[in-house]
């Protein structure tokens, strides 16, 4: 129902009271700031995510992976990853379909729930390469649940720490390359003998 224009001389104070009208008016701005909130909401969330990358990745570049703990329980989070995904290879491309497909979200579920009470934030959005040889980028990158996040994470350090693979340990080593040990004179001498014979 549309009233049309107010006339000139609508006084405030002497102006009815439309209760339906006020009800209507009072309802869209409720549905207005819901919207606004959760475009902020969704906005931050994205924002939270971009700077926990940022964040991660300063990390690698400070600190090898292979040195790196993510929490308190990464330990145990690699056991259990190992005992519920017994054919996760962390040196491989992850399948983003495969990862998000409705058996594999139920399965991801059950993993991370146990979780809930005991790593914070472990629900919250968080950006993961899906393989350890890409830097973050757009089409090299997955939203997941930070609990998997650790998971996959964690599973690409250990098996750094345990198999000198140096699955993140390049970032570290791109951003020092002045720190990378070269082998002395000596170690040189000692793995080519033909070095020896020439001195």
């Amino acid at each position: 129902m549309s009233l049309g224009p107010a006339p000139l001389n609508l006084s405030p104070d002497d102006a009815d009271n439309f209760e339906d009208i006020e009800k209507q008016f009072a309802v869209k701005i409720f549905t207005m700031r819901e919207n606004i909130e959760a475009r902020l909401s969704d906005s931050n969330r994205d924002l939270i995510a971009v700077q926990h990358m940022a964040t991660y990745w300063g990390i690698l570049e400070k600190i090898r992976g292979s040195e790196l703990r993510l929490t308190r329980m990464d330990d145990e989070i690699y056991q259990h990853l190992r005992k519920d995904f017994p054919d996760f290879d962390p040196a491989k491309t992850i399948d983003e379909d495969e990862m998000k497909s409705k058996a594999g979200k139920e399965r991801w579920r059950k993993f991370m729930m146990t979780y809930e009470k005991t790593v914070e934030d472990y629900n919250f959005g968080t950006l993961l390469r899906a393989d350890p040889k890409w830097e973050y980028g757009k089409d090299e990158t997955i939203f997941v649940p930070r609990m998997q996040f650790y998971a996959v994470e964690i599973a690409r350090h250990v098996l750094e720490h345990l198999n000198r693979e140096g699955l993140n340990d390049w970032v570290y080593e791109k951003e020092h390359p002045e720190l990378l040990v070269k082998p002395s004179k000596a170690e040189q001498t000692k793995s080519d003998p033909t070095e020896a014979s020439n001195s």
